[in-house]
């Protein structure tokens, strides 16, 4: 197996690309640490280095392996075991094995790695992708080798890295070099070669679509390519041995050129390599040079290119012969030289023979023609010091050429003046020299502008001053070569025979190319003109503008004089008298020179056109109206455009183009034929097929276009404007031009091109005014006619309908996209690609300005008729039958590698498209209709996403670098992309962003399995790409790449993913993906926070996202019982110890990391710089202000921004309005103010934006926060961290918003924050308390997890907070009060169990009690509270009495929290001085009125009745002192409750007609139920008054009487209610308590009450005693079962509470009623002794047996006394009561002690009395349960205390009044006549008012001595021992507990008494 290994070893791909990213980051990228990282690479690739393209051979055992792989397996290396492979992949393996004749285990590698890679290559087998791989190895290997290559130090250039990496690569490269890397590779690039591998790949099927052989072919050529650099790189940095050098030019003697004549670019390097070779101008900077130290190589060299024999290309001989040839004379100058002078004599030989071999053509030719020359700056310096060398350093042989030109001009005058040919051996080599340096200078990609060396400042040359410039430095004097060429220049000009005139002009134009070379040879041409130019002989030089001009217009002169007759038919033929051939190729030759100069110099421009004598502008035009050639006319056009740069010609040019008529914009009344350029284009050029003047036309029109467009032009002669010319542009020029012949296929495109650009500058310049939708005329000649609009409007409106125009537009775009899928080259290529671009273009700047167009268009309701682009876009085109446009443009995006402007166009359009949901669904139809069109697409867009090349950062401006523009652009690519997914996301679906997501769209979404790309089959879509994006570097410490490289383009793609998970329909297959098969979120928020100096606000949006998403997938993996992902992520952003491996280091367990979510919380900064006031000179402050507020608009993200570019535009029209001379002189400071307003304006963008992002950022971090709190398991989190943490978060929060910087504006979310966390740190403590943790409170730490201290620090913080809001913010501080209470509550004793032991403690015990956790907590809380003082108190009072109702309540609820806790009463004192609790009494009439209309049985808002209820129990709580509840008589509080009517307003109690208007979700109450949370409250309220008030008792009970007198007729229809509800029990309870502490007879006496109105209230006073002793008689006897019964049927779900609350109110009824009888007989005792009974002397029962209640006539309420048997009724069944709750109480006990030995059913037993709904409790844990069932027990015993407190105290009430009365009958009532008894038993007895006092109650007369025997006698049956020895077990059992011994038993002991009486 040793032999596999060994082939293992050699992978043709995978690790080669790692090789070259290493490489690369070492080299291109400086990335750290890559120094070491490469030296670990070029150690295991030595290899491959070494035997470089070597492949692994092939062997009979490695073939034998490999076929047995299907049915043995085979070990795959990074796999484990070995794998079974199919027959099939084996068999191309074999193939692909012999076909690059590399080993078999090598092939099925690659094949391997072509399946693995096919997803990133759709449309691809794997056999078809390990081709692309193969090659994509080599190339990887070669690039890698030159990148090695060019960073080794050298003679040439540096790349300027590290000291310690050139040290390695130079030390690997030698080595290399030294093992004859040279012959290698010069054998690769004659071995390698394009069409023989694709023969090879053909014949075995190995070549796909045109896509795939493209992308092979290219490889090939770039490998080639990078072999030959390799060697080209290594001369520039160090010469070649003698051997290489030899070897070399050997290589060279045997290449062929291309068909064009040039060489191609590789052997163009190879070329360049032995040029820098033979290169000895840095001889000073490299002593070490063969070339001076071994004689050998010299002979060699010398040798080899003298004798050798000819070689394939003699121009290419000649060339290196010319390069030794001055290499030679340079080495003549060195010292070293004296040693050679064998060699360097034959110098001038060598350059003989060079010239001889036309060196110059072929450096024109063969060099120059290969468009690779002007890819690398070193080849332009090498052939740039080769020319000037040879101009310097051979200044004779350059006299000899001058000469012999000469000679040759005088052979040719004369043998023209003979009339006979001239000779055929004439040598052009001077012509050829001075073609070859125009061409060769006219080109300069890299801006070096190295022609400067031919120019010297003229005076720097007459005397050495120091004014010479050169570049523009001032020397002494320029260098010798310098003026060497500046004299070449100026001396072959001179006496300049017609030969060399042409030649002569084109290297002038070579040499003007720049901007300081064309001032230069400006300045030539005019001191080489006459001296004084007034004398019509020209004597100057003919080189010269003088000349010139003079000729043109002595040209014009003559033509002008042929002008036609515009009618005359011959005008089409040539004339007679012309312009012969020579001439016109002089007068071409100087136009171009002319048009470079002024080009590149403005001063030259304004210079020319100003001169008056000249007039060029005039003269050119005059020309164009003249006959002659379309070329020549070209090229005027071209200059004119050239002198249109500057806007000032431009203006008027405009003028004189008009005023010429070039283009006829005037017909002339009677003319039959149009003119000028029209008919030349369609008479002339059509039938040449050649259109140079149409496409200059267009070239001039486009560039005075962005000059300037005047609007008046041609005024007075036609309506005024450019609408001819766009006319013709459009008409003429535009729409016929797929229709025309071309003799050059490529100008069809070039015409497209030209006018396309100028469509494309006017739409891009158009703004949509109001005025362009008005139809206006002008006057012209006397009459009107109609005025045009601006030309953007009327291209705005051919794009908006289905004109010719779109069409072609879109024919367009589609022709280009088939040409582009040929991937063939084609003449026109480039141009085709700019013209679609420039459609493109068209379409999205009119889907840009549709919107406003459109709206204008509405408002003006002209009468013209457009459609939507976007709708447009779907019709079906012509071509194809189709609905394909939108798709084309699509198509755009699969090419974006060769065309990247074209695809950002593409997605910039389908993004603006996306915004319309309608055409959404339509796009999805069109996309995936045909399946490859589909794939393409898809693969269009992952391409651009995954596209390598784009970067972000670079600004607009910054296009200089084609390079930088090209990643800008593809950066922006990606943008509109991920923008295009955000908008559909948003849409309904099915929409475009699902399918390019990957998601079904035929299916339901949620069905969607999402796979890695390849698995199943399933394509690589956008996100994926978008996943490789974010994970790139996401395993590193550094965390994703993209976050700092691209900042923007991170955010957008965290906000897609985040997207797909908050959307319903996404979110399940995204989640799954994500956590299964990616591990994204964990991977990403281990990076977190995010920190970009740089780019703060894309930090916060990315961690947004981010965090918002986190929050989903805890909600989510809670929701699905994923406990170790919820964990997982928990534990990453919670922890705060570091969870590493080696638990055991001591030192590890003292290490605090900061916890994820606080360094997240750090991230963000709450202080915000905020720009300064505007300091303005100009304008006014105020105005200035109301502008930028106009130019405000919401962007898409939702921010609120200034558009900047409206803002400039209003403020410099607002500028240039100003007139007058003042105006004008202060323009510049106008302008300089302008610009710092929109700079502070682009400021305060930036700081909107940056805000937001702080509050989005800030919200998610909140949102993240409450879900680990709310959403999680709650086990997941220990109570005891989970305190900590939300300690910690508190903590932070407060100090970031308190610190002295921080943003308002980010305040209510920390609020908000701080609420959700007091909520649950209160919840997490309580709870702590309920499972006993520190119950007994002793602990030191406190009585929870968090420490006393931490609690006061939060609490301090709170109220800093609150105080530090201020004035404004209520809301917010609602959050507060909110946090507030939370915090209070957490101090509040909890409900405890009332075991009725707490009696036997005596008061010494309890006073000396320790103090529990609790009231300390709450102490030092009230202290910390009123450190605050007045402020606070001040700020909570304020908020409580106005503002938001919210924030009122809560601050109610604030000061009834404190004043509960307020031993002191600091607070009480400051409510009732400041004059709060006045103004909050008084606000109770206000509320009257609000709470009205709550009755209405439609249910309205319900604020007002929570803010009343929030008022009362404030009010409530402040009457619980006898302090408070004084104050509160004396502000008028019941005088305010009397004059409130919406006591009176009760609502029917009709249960149907509520019924139908009940509230479905039960939320709003009936208006029953709202009238009893009105009443309710007020009824408390009074009596926690009567309670309160000690000393003013009497007033306090006469005020409340009053209002019970003022409400009598509600209160009594209380007191006779029906349906005796759960409701109306409470509000019975309430009532007869205050009834009984009111309305007494004494309670009037000494009110200052009306005497009139005296006997009205003793008259209510006396109902309302009647009407409480008839409901005694209805709750004692007869409907006390029914009621009960009643309680348990009304409500099943909770019968066991409900019934409870009924007994309680029941008791509590009875009680009352009781109390107050016992009131009543005690009062009355003080005057007579026995004035007054309540009960008659009977003891039938109370109830009819059967079942018909004492209410069956309702006139019985009146006449009838209840008897003394229903006291004595509610005594027995009180008893019975007792025992029955006393029992129940002490089992209830029991189970609370023996809590955990309860079995399950009963526990859930008690929590169901709890829990609302069925299944409830089975979800509840055990824990939750028995805290629960505990809640329920504490509940149930005090309830049961309560009841036992009644019952006790009714039966001590009971007993007294039967005392009373038997006493009274017994013993002192005197029976009156028997006869008046003989009445039936019922009416025997009628009630009257007593004659001595008023208000006395209910006086009996007539009772018969029968009676009172009878009484007697039932009495004691009743009364038996039985019920005696009951009643005395109640006070052994309960009394005496309760301090009262012997009550029970006195009056038992009397009762007994009086019934043994014997009877008298």
């Amino acid at each position: 197996s040793k032999s596999l290994m060994a082939i293992n070893q050699i992978f043709l791909w995978g690790p080669l690309k790692e090789l070259w990213d290493t490489v690369e980051g070492a080299v291109w990228r400086r990335q750290p640490e890559s120094v070491h990282l490469l030296d670990l690479q070029l150690k295991k690739h030595k290899p491959n280095f070494l035997s470089l393209y070597k492949n692994p051979p092939k062997s009979a055992e490695q073939r034998e392996k490999v076929r047995k792989a299907s049915t043995e397996g085979i070990a795959i290396q990074g796999q484990q075991g070995s794998r079974l492979l199919p027959e099939q992949l084996l068999t191309e393996a074999f193939i692909l094995s012999d076909l690059f004749d590399i080993g078999e285990l090598a092939a099925l590698e690659l094949l391997l790695a072509g399946e693995n890679q096919q997803p990133h290559f759709p449309g691809l087998s794997r056999g078809l992708v390990a081709v692309l791989l193969y090659w994509d190895g080599k190339l990887c290997v070669a690039n890698s080798l030159r990148s090695l290559i060019q960073s080794r130090h050298g003679k040439t250039f540096t790349l300027e890295l590290s000291g310690e990496l050139v040290a390695l690569t130079t030390r690997f490269t030698d080595e290399l070099m030294s093992q004859g890397l040279t012959r290698r590779l010069l054998t690769l690039v004659s071995e390698i070669n394009v069409t023989r591998e694709f023969e090879r790949l053909q014949k075995e099927r190995g070549l796909g679509n045109e896509k795939h052989r493209k992308e092979v072919s290219d490889l090939i050529k770039e490998c080639r390519q990078a072999l030959a650099d390799c060697l080209f790189a290594w001369t520039c940095q160090s010469p070649l041995g003698k051997d290489d050098t030899l070897a070399l030019i050997a290589h060279l003697e045997t290449v062929t050129v291309e068909a064009d004549g040039s060489l191609d670019s590789v052997n163009l390097a190879l070329v360049m390599a032995l040029l820098y070779c033979l290169d000895i101008c840095h001889v000073f900077c490299c002593r070490a040079l063969p070339l001076l130290t071994e004689k050998q190589y010299v002979s060699a060299v010398h040798s080899r290119l003298v004798d050798g024999r000819p070689w394939k290309l003699p121009g290419l001989q000649a060339v290196c012969r010319l390069a030794w040839a001055l290499a030679l004379h340079a080495l003549s100058q060195l010292p070293q030289g004296s040693a050679l002078a064998e060699f360097t004599e034959a110098d001038e030989a060598l350059a003989d023979q060079a010239l001889l071999g036309g060196v110059f053509l072929f450096m024109t030719e063969g060099m120059l023609g290969c468009e690779g020359f002007t890819h690398d700056e070193f080849y332009t310096r090498r052939l740039h010091s080769l020319i000037t060398d040879f101009l310097a350093l051979m200044p004779m042989k350059v006299k000899q050429l001058r000469n012999r030109a000469d000679e040759d001009a005088r052979l040719v005058h004369m043998s023209l003046q003979i009339g006979s040919e001239p000779p055929s051996s004439l040598r052009k080599d001077l012509d050829h020299l001075m073609i070859l340096i125009g061409e060769f200078y006219s080109k300069d990609p890299f801006g070096l502008e190295l022609a400067l060396e031919f120019w010297c400042h003229p005076e720097s040359l007459q005397h050495t001053s120091l004014q010479g410039s050169y570049l523009g430095m001032a020397m002494q004097r320029p260098p010798h070569k310098q003026v060497v060429l500046s004299k070449f220049v100026r001396q072959m000009g001179d006496l300049l025979p017609p030969t060399l005139y042409i030649p002569y002009l084109r290297m002038l134009k070579g040499l003007a190319n720049g901007p300081q070379c064309a001032h230069y040879c400006f300045s030539l041409l005019k001191t080489n003109g006459a001296p004084h130019g007034d004398n019509m002989q020209v004597t100057g030089s003919p080189v010269s503008w003088e000349h010139f001009f003079h000729s043109l217009m002595l040209y014009h002169e003559n033509l002008r004089r042929d002008l036609p007759n515009a009618d005359a038919t011959h005008y089409r033929l040539p004339p007679i008298r012309g312009i012969t051939q020579r001439e016109l190729d002089g007068l071409t030759s100087f136009l171009q020179l002319l048009c470079t100069i002024i080009t590149w110099s403005e001063n030259a421009r304004l210079a020319l056109c100003e001169h008056p004598q000249w007039t060029p502008a005039v003269v050119m035009l005059g020309l164009l109206q003249c006959s002659v050639q379309p070329v020549l006319k070209g090229e005027l056009l071209l200059c004119l455009a050239a002198f249109g740069k500057s806007p000032e010609i431009a203006a008027s040019l405009w003028q004189s183009l008009e005023y010429t008529q070039i283009l006829q914009t005037v017909r002339a009344p009677g003319q039959k034929q149009a003119a000028g350029i029209e008919v030349e284009l369609n008479e002339i050029e059509s039938s040449c097929e050649e259109y140079p003047l149409t496409r200059a036309f267009c070239q001039l029109i486009s560039t005075l276009v962005e000059s300037a467009l005047p609007v008046n032009l041609g005024a007075g002669l036609r309506a005024p404007g450019f609408q001819p010319y766009l006319t013709f542009l459009r008409d003429a020029v535009f729409l016929p031009f797929p229709t025309r012949a071309y003799r050059r296929a490529a100008e069809k495109w070039e015409v497209a091109d030209a006018v396309l650009e100028v469509f494309h500058k006017l739409l891009r310049d158009y703004e949509p005014q109001p005025s362009d939708f008005v139809q206006e005329t002008v006057e012209l000649q006397g009459e009107q006619v109609l005025a045009h609009k601006p030309p953007g409007h009327s291209l705005m409106f051919h794009l908006l309908n289905d004109s010719p125009t779109l069409t072609l537009c879109l024919s367009l775009l589609e022709e280009g996209v088939r040409q582009l899928d040929t991937y063939a080259l084609f003449p026109g290529k480039k141009q085709l690609e700019s013209a679609v671009l420039h459609c493109l273009c068209l379409l999205d700047l009119a889907l840009q300005k549709e919107v406003v167009f459109m709206d204008l268009l509405r408002e003006s309701q002209a009468s013209l008729i457009v459609s939507p682009l976007e709708q447009l876009l779907q019709g079906v085109s012509s071509q194809s039958r189709r609905a394909d446009h939108i798709v084309n443009i699509a198509r755009y995006l699969y090419h974006s590698s060769s065309n990247p402007e074209a695809a950002f166009q593409s997605a910039k359009i389908l993004q603006r498209i996306a915004r319309y949901p309608n055409i959404q669904n339509r796009l999805v139809g069109d996309f995936t209709h045909d399946q490859a069109v589909s794939d393409k697409l898809m693969a269009g867009f992952v391409e651009c996403l995954d596209n390598e090349g784009a970067e972000e950062g670079l600004e607009k401006g910054d296009d200089s670098e084609p390079a930088k523009k090209e990643a800008r652009i593809r950066h922006e690519t990606q943008i509109h992309i991920l923008n295009l997914l955000i908008t559909s996301l948003e849409l309904k679906t099915p929409n475009l962003a699902l399918y390019l997501l990957g998601y079904e769209v035929k299916k339901p979404i949620s069905s969607t399995n999402l796979q890695d790309a390849g698995v199943l089959g399933c394509p690589r879509s956008c996100l994926h790409a978008i996943l490789s994006l974010l994970q790139r570097g996401s395993e590193r410490r550094s965390g994703p790449v993209l976050t700092s490289q691209a900042p923007h383009l991170a955010e957008l793609c965290y906000q897609v993913i985040y997207q797909l998970c908050v959307c319903s329909d996404t979110s399940g297959p995204t989640m799954r993906y994500l956590r299964t098969s990616q591990d994204f979120l964990f991977t990403h928020l281990q990076h977190l926070p995010f920190i970009l100096p740089g780019d703060e606000i894309s930090a916060l949006s990315q961690m947004s996202w981010l965090m918002k998403t986190a929050a989903i997938e805890l909600r989510v993996t809670s929701l699905n019982r994923q406990r170790s992902h919820t964990q997982r992520l928990l534990n990453l952003l919670l922890d705060d110890q570091p969870r590493t491996q080696h638990a055991g280091n001591h030192y590890d367990t003292h290490t605090h990391l900061r916890r994820k979510l606080l360094s997240v919380l750090d991230a963000i900064n709450f202080s915000q710089d905020v720009p300064e006031l505007l300091q303005l000179d100009f304008f006014e402050r105020t105005q200035i202000e109301q502008v930028i507020a106009n130019c405000e608009h919401v962007n898409e993200h939702g921010h609120t921004v200034c558009n900047v570019k409206l803002l400039h535009r209003v403020l410099v029209a607002e500028v240039n309005a100003l007139q007058g001379m003042a105006a004008i002189g202060q323009r510049p400071l106008l302008m300089e103010e302008v610009n710092s307003i929109l700079q502070q304006v682009v400021e305060r963008n930036r700081v909107r934006r940056s805000l937001s992002a702080k509050r989005h950022a800030l919200q998610s971090w909140r949102g993240l926060v409450e879900t680990l709190l709310t959403a999680c398991p709650a086990d997941l989190i220990p109570a005891d961290d989970r305190q900590i943490i939300i300690r910690d978060l508190l903590l932070d929060l407060h100090d970031k918003v308190l610190s002295e910087d921080s943003a308002g504006e980010l305040m209510p979310i920390v609020a908000g924050a701080v609420f959700t966390l007091t909520a649950h740190l209160s919840q997490s403590v309580l709870s702590e308390q309920q499972q006993g943790a520190g119950l007994e409170g002793g602990s030191s730490s406190g009585f929870a997890s968090i420490a006393n201290s931490a609690l006061h620090l939060i609490l301090r913080k709170l109220l800093d907070f609150i105080l530090c809001t201020g004035g404004g913010f209520q809301r917010l501080r609602a959050h507060l009060y909110g946090s507030l209470l939370y915090y209070l509550q957490i101090a509040q004793k909890p409900e405890e169990p009332d075991t009725l032991q707490q009696a036997g403690k005596s008061m010494w015990e309890r006073l000396t009690a320790p103090e529990d956790g609790f009231s300390k907590l709450q102490r030092e809380n009230l202290a910390i509270i009123e450190s605050y003082g007045t402020a606070l108190m001040e700020v909570v009072c304020r908020d409580a009495c106005d503002g938001h109702e919210i924030g009122r309540m809560l601050a109610l609820a604030v000061l009834d929290r404190i004043l509960s806790i307020d031993r002191q009463s600091q607070w009480l004192l400051y409510v009732c001085n400041s004059g709060y609790l006045r103004v909050l009494v008084e606000s109770l009439r206000q509320d009257d009125t609000a709470l009205q209309t709550l009755l209405s049985p439609q249910p309205p808002l319900l604020k007002p009745l929570y803010i009343y209820e929030s008022k009362m129990a404030l009010l409530t709580r402040v009457a619980k002192t006898g302090q408070g509840a004084v104050e509160l008589l004396r502000c008028g509080l019941v005088a305010q409750l009397v004059e409130c009517q919406v006591f009176d307003m009760v609502p029917d109690s009709d249960s149907h007609r509520v019924f139908g208007q009940r509230d479905p979700s039960g939320f709003i109450p009936s208006p029953l139920d709202r009238y009893r949370q009105i009443l309710l409250p007020a009824l408390r309220l009074f009596q926690v008054i009567l309670t309160s008030t000690t000393t003013h008792h009497q007033q306090g009970a006469a005020q409340v009487l009053q209002w019970l007198i003022v409400h009598a007729d509600t209160i009594q229809g209380l007191l006779r209610c029906q349906e005796l509800s759960m409701g109306a029990l409470q509000e019975l309870s309430l009532l007869t308590g205050i009834i009984s502490k009111t309305a007494l007879p004494g309670a009037l006496e000494g009110q200052d009450v009306n005497s009139a109105a005296l006997p009205e209230f003793q008259g209510h006073i006396s109902r309302f005693q009647r009407q409480c002793l008839s409901l005694l008689g209805r709750l004692a006897g007869s409907e006390r079962e029914r009621l009960l019964k009643q309680a348990e049927i009304a409500a099943p779900g909770d019968p066991a509470e409900r019934r409870e609350e009924m007994e309680v109110a029941m008791q509590q009824v009875c009680a009352n009623i009781m109390e107050y009888c016992q009131t009543l007989l005690l009062q009355s005792s003080a005057q007579a002794q026995f004035s007054i009974c309540l009960f008659s002397p009977s003891v039938n029962e109370p109830a009819s047996r059967d079942g018909r209640t004492d209410l069956a006539l309702p006139s019985a309420l009146y006449s009838r006394v209840p008897s003394l048997g229903l006291v004595l009724f509610l005594l027995k069944n009180s008893a019975a009561d007792f025992f029955r709750f006393h029992q129940s109480h002490r089992q209830a006990l029991g189970k609370l002690q023996s809590l955990e030995q309860l079995p399950p059913e009963e526990l859930k037993e008690l929590c169901a009395a709890l829990v609302s709904g069925t299944g409830g409790v089975e979800k509840i844990s055990s824990v939750q349960r028995s805290l629960l069932a505990k809640r329920r027990l504490v509940q149930l015993i005090n309830n049961r205390a309560k009841l036992l407190a009644l019952c006790s105290y009714v039966i001590e009430t009971c007993l007294f009044v039967m005392w009373r009365h038997l006493e009274y009958y017994l013993l002192y009532c005197t029976p009156t006549d028997p006869k008046d008894s003989l009445m039936p038993g019922a009416s025997a007895y009628r009630s009257r008012l007593t004659d001595d006092s008023f208000g006395r109650a209910l006086g009996l007369s007539r009772v018969s001595q029968q009676d009172l025997e009878q009484l007697q006698s039932d009495m004691g049956a009743g009364f038996g021992e039985a019920l005696q020895r009951k009643l005395l077990e109640v006070e052994g059992l309960y009394s005496q507990v309760r301090s009262r011994y012997t009550f029970i038993q006195a009056l038992v002991r009397r009762i007994r008494g009086l019934l043994r009486q014997p009877k008298s």
